[in-house]
């Protein structure tokens, strides 16, 4: 049986997140809100957990959650290293909607599903979010709908489509705009736009000045960027909210 506690009581918020991280650390999903649309997520470093997450939303190991931490040092830790513009990306739009696909640390003991050495990391501008990121440490978070239905922006939406597959689900009111966060693929020689979303290609550009998008693949890529992309970063493109 799930429950929904209402965040805008501070005593309903307090139970709440106490609850949610309870039930992360015994692998169960929670639901919660972010600063794009709502999360459905899980213990990252617990492989049950995360495969739960999948089959809630009707997914596969190919198309792997992204991580969302409560600090930048929590992400730095999940990363081999940020790249030549990963660290003045995070400076200028974190926390915020900006996903950065990096190399995953090759020590951490975890499973996300066919990420093939990538993990997709966010920092989220979200209070309450990052309130219980602090709690429970990294969780992989994916947009709180069945696969190929809208993202909720509400609780009560994420509950319509998720039931009881979810233990805890956070109701901190409507979620920010609701549109995706924008994904930038930091594992090559320039970065490149895998997705499109909140925060617009040009103010990516302003910071890391050349920035590879579809329409170089298109044409044959140019910039001579390796044709081998992980799974990871090809799943996040298209097919999730986050």
């Amino acid at each position: 049986m799930s429950r929904r506690y209402d965040c805008s009581d501070p005593m309903e918020r307090s139970r709440g997140i106490a609850e949610s991280a309870s039930a992360v650390r015994r692998g169960e999903l929670v639901v919660l809100p972010t600063d794009t649309v709502y999360g459905i997520g899980a213990d990252a470093f617990t492989p049950a957990a995360v495969t739960a997450l999948l089959n809630a939303k009707g997914r596969g190991r190919d198309m792997p959650p992204p991580v969302l931490v409560g600090s930048v040092r929590a992400a730095t830790a999940l990363v081999e290293d940020l790249g030549t513009y990963g660290q003045d990306l995070i400076d200028e739009f974190w926390p915020g909607a900006l996903t950065l696909v990096c190399r995953a640390n090759q020590n951490l003991l975890w499973d996300l599903g066919e990420t093939k050495g990538t993990v997709a990391v966010r920092m989220p501008m979200h209070e309450l979010a990052v309130e219980l990121l602090k709690e429970t440490g990294p969780l992989a978070v994916s947009s709180a709908n069945l696969s190929g239905s809208p993202a909720a922006r509400t609780a009560a939406e994420a509950e319509g489509m998720l039931g009881d597959s979810v233990s805890v689900y956070l109701d901190g009111g409507p979620s920010g705009h609701g549109e995706a966060s924008t994904i930038v693929d930091l594992t090559g020689a320039i970065p490149r736009l895998l997705r499109a979303g909140a925060i617009p290609e040009d103010k990516i550009r302003s910071v890391v000045g050349v920035l590879l998008t579809d329409e170089d693949a298109e044409d044959g890529d140019p910039a001579g960027e390796p044709a081998d992309e992980p799974a990871g970063k090809i799943s996040l493109h298209k097919d999730d909210d986050k």
